[in-house]
């Protein structure tokens, strides 16, 4: 293929796959009235289990409800956001349940609902290191949404070995 060729065929596909992304969030957005829609809910809750090893719960029951109270704190925070990060965060969770955007953002080949707990950390890990901003800040975003909900929950602070805040 002559360089020329492969040039416009780049240019082709990113226009492509920008047309089908912004088609994507607008038949499915990721934030329905200021909170996750179900897909980016299962995203979230993955992105959480790699992103909180090893300070979740080991009680499978336990890890339950931490998981669905902390989906809970991300709607809280998302909706506490300006209405610019909540379109830009709609756009992204609109994105990342779509083959194209775990393959192509994520780096993560299995399925949300079949990836194991090492492979989307492992993916996660790809984003987090990347050369592509993109992929950065993307992984910086997924980061805050999880941790600071997770890590403001009294069933998070148990596991750290953090009392609590005192009486004043």
């Amino acid at each position: 293929m002559q360089r020329r060729s492969f040039l416009k065929l780049g240019i082709g596909s990113a226009i492509v796959l920008a047309a089908a992304g912004g088609a994507v969030a607008l038949l499915q957005p990721g934030l329905v009235n200021g909170k996750l829609s179900a897909p980016a809910r299962l995203v979230l809750r993955r992105v959480a289990q790699a992103m909180l090893a090893g300070t979740l719960p080991v009680d499978a029951a336990a890890q339950e409800v931490s998981l669905l109270a902390l989906l809970d704190r991300a709607d809280n925070f998302i909706a506490g956001t300006p209405q610019s990060v909540q379109a830009e965060l709609s756009q992204l969770f609109a994105l990342l349940p779509t083959m194209a955007g775990r393959r192509g953002i994520v780096g993560l080949s299995a399925t949300w609902e079949s990836a194991t707990v090492a492979e989307v950390g492992e993916a996660l890990q790809g984003m987090r290191t990347s050369g592509t901003a993109l992929k950065q800040q993307a992984y910086l975003g997924l980061h805050d949404i999880v941790c600071a909900p997770y890590f403001s929950g009294e069933e998070s602070w148990a596991v750290l070995g953090y009392p609590g805040p005192t009486a004043v």
